[in-house]
């Protein structure tokens, strides 16, 4: 594997900035939810382990989702229990509905997340809902894990545009936001799931949010880089405050039910550019290639990470040998 160049990226601190971010880690349900290839348990559960040995503290696991709906992730009751999991760190899985509830909490999940539509049209094609209609699904589901003390995620996706509907309203965005918060949601992500927000577009919804009474340290952002625009996005949200982004190692991912959405910004990507402002977050960048150009392997194709092609270098990354514990 090519070394990172000597003293680069140089680190240039913006004291508007925080000083430290949280990278959420959804490679392994969010990255590989819409691969077409096949991803073996053993293979997943050594993604999630590698992760977790390159510093993720939070890395997203799986989905107790009907596997009509997404059959890479059919595996989860199977995956989940046979997890190593790390001291320190925190392994969420999603759930739809109570009947996911009921299979994360059998495997052994201690933090579940839920998956809400800013719009109607994509509630409807995702979730089988309407707008109105999934929080009433949603509730039973965050009464019961909060009664038996998970902590609860909300997902809120399509806060930027929709393929469907177009542009989405921010008063919109920001109603559906409060309506999960109001369920007792712990923190809400806010998703680009299409890529089509801008930089000023984050700043504005951030903004909103705050005049509602819903401040940064409650929010986090999960940007699509199907317009390039992930990392500008990211830096909007951090000037504004955030201090929590998703990210998916590789850039893997994009969503089944939303065909123009691609990939997720690349964790690596994301560690590079806080590398260069010297803000805090715990990753081994060269674990963290490793490990993608590993997973790039198993699904016969190159990593769209920018960094990850840069440091994996033409002759490719060791990926014989998994990552050693720490």
């Amino acid at each position: 594997m090519m070394s990172r160049p000597s003293g680069l990226p140089m680190v240039v601190r913006d004291p508007a900035l925080p000083t430290s971010v949280q990278i959420v880690e959804v490679g392994p349900r969010d990255g590989l939810q819409n691969e077409a290839t096949t991803i073996a348990p053993d293979v997943k559960l050594e993604f999630i382990d590698r992760l977790g040995a390159a510093g993720l503290r939070v890395v997203e696991a799986t989905s107790f989702v009907n596997p009509r709906w997404v059959p890479q992730l059919a595996d989860a009751a199977e995956v989940f229990p046979a997890i190593r999991q790390r001291p320190g760190v925190r392994y969420p899985v999603l759930v739809p509905n109570e009947r996911g509830l009921d299979g994360a909490m059998s495997a052994g999940a201690n933090e579940i997340a839920v998956f809400a539509s800013a719009t109607d049209t994509f509630a409807r094609r995702n979730l089988a809902s309407t707008l109105d209609g999934q929080f009433e699904m949603f509730a039973p589901v965050v009464r019961r894990a909060r009664a038996e003390g998970l902590r609860v995620r909300g997902y809120l996706s399509m806060c930027y545009g929709d393929p469907w509907e177009g542009a989405v309203p921010p008063d919109q965005v920001v109603a559906a936001g409060r309506r999960l918060f109001d369920l007792g949601v712990d923190e809400l992500s806010l998703g680009d799931t299409i890529g089509v927000a801008t930089a000023a577009q984050v700043t504005a919804l951030l903004e909103l949010f705050g005049r509602n009474g819903f401040g940064p340290e409650r929010l986090a952002v999960h940007f699509h880089d199907t317009y390039g625009q992930a990392l500008a996005n990211t830096l909007s949200a951090m000037r504004s405050g955030v201090r929590i982004v998703d990210a998916s190692a590789g850039g893997l991912g994009g969503c089944p039910f939303a065909g123009s959405a691609t990939g997720n910004l690349a964790t690596e990507d994301l560690v590079w550019m806080l590398d260069g402002l010297g803000i805090e977050h715990g990753i081994d960048l060269s674990r963290l290639v490793q490990t993608s150009s590993w997973m790039a392997d198993h699904l016969g194709r190159p990593s769209p990470s920018a960094v990850v092609r840069a440091l994996a270098g033409s002759a490719g990354a060791d990926r014989s040998e998994p990552a050693k514990g720490q």
